[in-house]
């Protein structure tokens, strides 16, 4: 039935169109809590810049931010910056698809890794995500709230096709997709399910903004949170978390991108 109706509704997104592991690798990536058409044309440039993982590892983070921009979440961002790093020098620049090795790279978790396999590489792996687990709810679980992923991962399982896992979640994703849109969503009857924070005044949007003030250039903390409309300690915090997470540097009583210099230029790694 799925396939059947999948013949007739498929979506089409340039993700669908490859099997090269890194490409696929980025889309997951981008499609982690923003929504698919949002991330096409993303998707599109990113890959061009970035047509293999050595480019990114290559890549400033001004750069790479000033591309991701729109997206959200910019751990994310990060993440996939030093997958790449990882991948160029531990696995040659080839994306590995054991998922012992996908899950050792930075940023990427069970889901991302089992994606991964299934799509760039035809593993039959079980994988489950909010559409696939709005399909299993609405036809397995129709009168019940509260559906835990323990209780669902098994029919996934049982459901698969092996042959083809590939196209099979393909369907199972935009069978997912439709129903939310025709019907009060599944997904909402998972005990897995929480509904996304406004992003307006959010502490991500902090962060955001404190990203987007730094990207023309180093400035000094005081003069960072005297431009930005936020309390000064909700600038502070943000910029610290950046620090530590590594996406700004700290110049004394200054704050820039990271490799981003004080007097503006960037630092490529030469002599």
């Amino acid at each position: 039935m799925i396939l059947a109706w999948y013949r007739d509704h498929r979506r089409d997104f340039p993700w669908r169109e490859t099997r090269d592991p890194w490409a696929i690798l980025l889309s997951e990536v981008m499609l982690q809590q923003t929504q698919t058409q949002r991330v096409v044309p993303k998707y599109l440039a990113f890959l061009e810049a970035f047509p293999e993982p050595g480019a990114l590892a290559a890549a400033p983070i001004s750069g790479l931010l000033t591309l991701w921009s729109g997206l959200g979440y910019n751990r994310r961002a990060l993440g996939l910056k030093r997958a790449a790093e990882e991948i160029t020098l531990r696995f040659g620049g080839t994306v590995p698809s054991s998922e012992e090795e996908l899950l050792s790279l930075p940023g990427i978790g069970p889901y991302t890794s089992a994606a991964v396999r299934a799509f760039a590489f035809g593993q039959a792996v079980v994988l489950l995500e909010t559409n696939v687990r709005a399909a299993f709810i609405h036809h397995f679980f129709p009168d019940r709230s509260e559906v835990s992923d323990r209780q669902i991962l098994p029919l996934v399982a049982e459901a698969l096709d092996r042959g083809d896992p590939r196209n099979w979640y393909y369907a199972l994703m935009d069978y997912g997709a439709d129903l939310k849109k025709r019907l009060p969503n599944p997904g909402r009857r998972s005990a897995h399910y929480t509904k996304q924070s406004a992003f307006a005044g959010s502490h991500r949007r902090v962060r955001g903004e404190v990203l987007k003030a730094l990207a023309g250039g180093v400035l000094h903390e005081v003069t960072l949170a005297q431009r930005l409309p936020f309390a000064r300690e909700r600038v502070e915090k943000a910029a610290a978390e950046l620090v530590a997470e590594g996406f700004l540097e700290r110049y004394g009583v200054e704050l820039g991108l990271a490799g981003q210099l004080p007097d503006g230029n960037h630092d490529l790694g030469g002599d």
